[in-house]
Order: structure tokens, then C-alpha cells, then sequence
């Protein structure tokens, strides 16, 4: 049986950022924040436990991706909905998270009403996305095109984390450490991403993982 009110939890590694979202949501009627965590285990094991109607989250965090987490959400606390908060550019990454298993995606830069939104319409069954990606997403899907132009698209969840976590400057081990796999899994990926974007050396994929990096939003 659900609570009066519906329990949302908080995944998100900024401080402020959770503090926000927890007086936003606590204002509300009908709404409660009922915890919150920085990173993928804690959150994985927190939700699993506390079982909230929503979970907020970001699709940066420590020690692995929003990605990962949500399609093991999905798995682990199916009756938990996924709405993701990011700055991340929605023509690129909502797509991958509503493959993920999300059910809403807001961006960061939002107005704070879009939030409140995405909550109580999740909650109602529904989606939510915005106006602009879904009619972006809608075009490309008729046309049989990817939803972006960035050829970044062609990378699977898990190249696009390798290639993220290159441009942030780690190398071959960190990013294995980092992913729990080998270094010759990362090598393998590399690899791949190198022919999807038409690179030849690895000077070049790192350059330009860089390069894509330094033009995301921080946040």
C-alpha cells in the first residue's frame, strides 16, 4: 500500500543540488523526499530498500553511471519510476535513458515548475519529456535518423561512458577501475569507438574525447 504521500528519492553528486530538490519537493503537496544519495551502490541499496514511487537522477555520478543504475533499477525495483535530471543535452542522452528504462527527462536549466511536473505525471503513468526532444526525437524517428547529428550517437551506452570518462582526462586503468572491467575490455572499447567516429590513432581519440568533453555542461 503506498503512502499518503509519494516518497521520491534524490541521486544526484552536488550537495546544493540535492538540498534544491528536497525543499522543492518537500513543498509540495502530496510529496515527499524520503533520501537521497551521491553515487550508484549507495543509491542502488538505498532505493532497494526504501522501494519510493520516483527516483530522481542525475546521469553523472561517482562510481559508475546514471545509465548502469537505471537499468539496474529497472531490474532490482521495477516499481520504482526513473526520472532523469541532467545537464546533459536531451537530444543526445534521453533517448539512451528511456532505452535505460526512465519514464521522465528533465534538464537541469529547466524551469523549476518542469520539475514538479515530471514528478506528478510520472506518477500518473505517464512520460514526460519536453516539447523540443520530443518533437526532435519524433522527426528522427519517422526519417530513420539518429535524434542527434553528433556522430557520438552511433556509440553504445558503455562506449559513450569510456569515451566521457577519456575526455575527463583518465587513463586505460583508471577507466577499468573505474568501470569494473579489464583493461583490455576498455582497450576493446577504444578500439570500437575509434571506428565509429573515423579515428585513426589513439592520440586522436583522445583529443577529440577531450574536446566533446570540454563542450558538455558542468553542473
Amino acid at each position: 500500500m503506498k503512502s499518503q504521500k509519494a516518497r521520491v528519492f534524490i541521486v544526484d553528486d552536488h550537495p546544493l543540488v540535492r538540498e534544491w530538490l528536497t525543499n522543492l519537493i518537500d513543498q509540495q503537496i502530496g510529496l515527499v523526499v524520503c533520501g537521497e544519495a551521491d553515487n550508484t551502490a549507495q543509491a542502488l541499496q538505498a532505493i532497494s530498500t526504501s522501494k519510493p514511487e520516483v527516483a530522481v537522477v542525475d546521469l553523472a555520478l561517482m562510481g559508475g553511471s546514471g545509465l548502469e543504475l537505471i537499468k539496474d533499477l529497472r531490474k532490482t525495483c521495477p516499481d520504482t519510476d526513473v526520472i532523469v535530471l541532467s545537464m546533459h543535452d536531451e537530444l543526445l542522452y534521453a533517448e539512451r535513458a528511456f532505452r535505460a528504462g526512465a519514464r521522465g527527462y528533465v534538464m537541469k536549466g529547466e524551469a523549476t515548475r518542469k520539475i514538479i511536473q515530471a514528478i506528478r505525471q510520472v506518477l500518473d503513468g505517464k512520460r514526460y519529456i519536453s516539447d523540443r526532444a520530443a518533437a526532435a526525437m519524433a522527426e528522427k524517428l519517422v526519417e530513420g535518423q539518429p535524434v542527434s547529428d553528433s556522430p557520438v550517437t552511433l556509440l553504445s551506452d558503455r562506449e559513450l561512458e569510456v569515451f566521457e570518462l577519456l575526455g575527463q582526462g583518465q587513463e586505460t586503468r583508471q577507466i577499468a577501475e573505474s568501470l569494473h572491467v579489464s583493461a583490455k575490455t576498455v582497450q576493446a572499447f577504444c578500439a570500437r569507438i575509434k571506428e565509429k567516429l573515423k579515428l585513426e590513432t589513439e592520440r586522436e581519440l583522445i583529443r577529440e574525447a577531450v574536446r566533446w568533453q570540454a563542450n558538455q555542461p558542468t553542473a
